[in-house]
């Protein structure tokens, strides 16, 4: 019997580290992965790119499509890692309901942090101006959702060593 595919949401506001450490566990693993950004319509994109915040009608068809890759990636055998901002509990029902076994990590920080962060890096269109909004938007996860809570402060290595020890994830 295979193993039932294993889905790794790796949530938290922008500038959280999600892409860094989505690419540490995807090299740890031998996991697939994919940027939830890379799924959104070009729409959304340029509205988030003049600093407006998208609104749930914007997010639900993004949201079905990062489901709908994980759910065939599940079909044919394969765990996954996706990065996806994940602010809200309706938004992670969505993906909680994937085909295989959904895990959400969340990546939490302070606002300084985050904002420095968000100051520092390049070559992405979410602009500092919109983390006061994903902040106030975000919703913690519940004690029933299936996921654990990691502090930003520490290096993407020692991240991903917990996140590997937490869920007993061992590397490939």
């Amino acid at each position: 019997m295979s193993p039932v595919p294993q889905h790794l949401v790796i949530m938290g506001v922008s500038g959280s580290g999600k892409t860094t450490i989505s690419t540490l566990l995807s090299e740890h693993l031998g996991w697939i992965a994919a940027e939830a950004d890379e799924f959104h319509p070009e729409a959304n994109i340029a509205k988030m790119s003049s600093g407006t915040p998208l609104t749930d009608d914007d997010r639900w068809p993004w949201l079905d499509s990062i489901k709908n890759w994980m759910d065939t990636q599940a079909e044919n055998g394969r765990s996954t890692i996706v990065t996806c901002s994940a602010l809200k509990r309706v938004y992670r029902d969505v993906l909680g309901a994937a085909a295989g076994q959904v895990h959400f990590v969340h990546l939490n920080g302070s606002a300084d942090v985050l904002r420095e962060r968000m100051k520092t890096r390049s070559g992405h269109f979410m602009p500092p101006s919109l983390l006061p909004s994903q902040i106030n938007t975000l919703e913690p996860l519940a004690d029933d959702e299936p996921g654990i809570v990691v502090d930003i402060l520490h290096s993407p290595a020692e991240l991903a060593d917990e996140i590997l020890n937490r869920l007993h994830l061992p590397a490939n």
